[in-house]
Formats: structure tokens, C-alpha cells, sequence
């Protein structure tokens, strides 16, 4: 059953993706990037409204009382990356336009890939990692000033559910170039939807947004290390089943 269910979902996606983008694509020359943006995310929202109904996958939310509430209040999101689902659900849950900082290979992708291309988001390549992070540095500054969240994968892939990879200090450094707070979000996204598996399983997938952390006067690796520490910490208490070893030691900040 999970197998035709994988399956259907598949074939949801690529039906609805394909007019979504060349639309995308066609208007993006007329209308506005914000308004571009939220156009996409109508058919992210097609995406996960079909996870719901045909992979039987849900979201369980908390903590979107710590997200700034000011509308040109800007942060940096970094959150736990097991699945493609946070990927897809992101936009969807937060109340401002996201920015991702993403490899440049992703535009190659047939449809998605080039509607993204037409989004005002940061591809990077990460062969040249200066010059990527002074890109990432320079147009996540000029897109937090108009209000635009910028959001990253601090462990820069996928991760097994289970598993902790390792943390880079990017996003962090990032938040402190900018002055901008960073927002830890947990999720167990691999429990219904496991790293480079194409069969899914129905269940709950929960979303745990953290307080946020000011980076004024931290260091870039005292900062990452605080963010580790929240979001594995969170992952231990949200899904114990797949974590048998203890949580990290709360990191003491001064």
C-alpha cells in the first residue's frame, strides 16, 4: 500500500508541477518577486496538501509564537534537514517570503528547478566557497532589509533520521554579518519520509520552531553551537524512539 501510495504522490507532483512553473516562469517576467513567490507556494501547498491525502503524512506544529512578529523583522532559520518535506512545508507554514541558500544544480532540475531559478533566492557554488559565502553574505543582507527571511540546512544535507551530521557555521555566520537573530527549528520529517527512500509512510511529522538566539557579540562557532544544541536536543525529545543516546550537554552561554 505505501508503495502505490509513493507512487500516486509521484505522479500528483509531476502533473501539477509542470503548468504551475511554466506559469510561473511566463509571469515572473510582469509581476513582482514577492508576488512570484507566493505563486509558487500555491503549488507547494498542492504538494503537501497531496502528502497529506495520498501519503497520509501530517504536520504537527509548535512554537510559531517565537517567530519575529514584526513584518520587517528579519531572521535566519536554520532547521534540521532529514527529508525533502521541510523543504516543501517551510513556505507554507511561515507568515513572510523565504529565501533559500541552495546549490546552483538545483536549477538544472526540468520545471522546478527552473521556475526556482526565476525566484530571488541565493544559489551558490559550493566548489568556491568564499565567493559563495560572500554571495550569501551580500544578498541575504539586501533580502532581509525588504523583509524576506533567509532560511538554511546548517548540517548542508540530508541526514538519516536518527543521526546528527555536522553543523557549519554559515548560517551562523550569516545572522552575525547581518545582526540578525537565528531561529532553530527541529523536525522529524524521516520518520515518514526516510533520506533517499522513495517509499513513504503515513504518520505525524513534528515542527518545533525555537526561540530565537541573538547573534550580537557571539562568535560564529559559539553560536552554531548553541543552535546544535537547542535543535538536537529538541529531535531527542520529539521522536526518542530514533535517538537511544542521550542529547548533547546544554551549551552554557554567558
Amino acid at each position: 500500500m505505501n508503495l502505490i501510495r509513493s507512487l500516486v504522490h509521484l505522479v500528483w507532483m509531476a502533473v501539477t508541477v509542470v503548468p504551475w512553473a511554466l506559469f510561473a516562469i511566463a509571469i515572473s517576467y510582469v509581476v513582482r518577486s514577492t508576488t512570484l513567490y507566493w505563486i509558487c507556494v500555491g503549488w507547494l501547498r498542492v504538494a503537501v496538501q497531496g502528502g497529506v491525502w495520498i501519503l497520509g503524512i501530517r504536520n504537527r506544529v509548535q512554537g510559531m509564537d517565537n517567530l519575529p512578529q514584526g513584518s520587517k523583522d528579519p531572521a535566519v532559520l536554520l532547521v534540521k534537514h532529514q527529508s525533502t518535506w521541510e523543504t516543501f512545508v517551510m513556505p507554507t507554514l511561515m507568515p513572510h517570503p523565504l529565501a533559500y541558500v541552495f546549490k546552483r544544480e538545483l536549477l538544472y532540475v526540468p520545471f522546478f528547478g527552473w521556475a526556482m531559478g526565476r525566484l530571488d533566492m541565493i544559489h551558490i557554488d559550493r566548489s568556491q566557497r568564499a565567493q559563495a559565502f560572500a554571495k550569501v553574505v551580500s544578498q541575504g543582507r539586501r533580502l532581509m532589509a525588504e523583509g524576506v527571511w533567509v532560511i538554511m540546512f546548517p548540517e548542508g544535507t540530508r541526514i538519516p533520521r536518527g543521526e546528527k551530521g555536522q553543523y557549519k557555521t554559515g548560517g551562523a555566520r550569516l545572522a552575525i554579518e547581518a545582526g540578525v537573530p537565528v531561529i532553530p527549528v527541529a523536525v522529524t520529517s524521516g520518520r515518514c519520509w526516510p533520506r533517499k527512500a522513495f517509499i513513504k509512510r503515513p504518520g505525524v511529522v513534528d515542527i518545533s520552531i525555537g526561540p530565537a538566539i541573538s547573534s550580537v557579540g557571539r562568535s560564529p562557532e559559539d553560536l552554531m553551537a548553541q543552535v546544535e544544541q537547542w535543535i538536537e536536543s529538541e529531535m531527542h525529545r520529539l521522536d526518542p524512539q530514533a535517538y537511544p543516546v542521550p542529547p548533547l550537554a546544554p551549551v552554557q552561554v554567558p
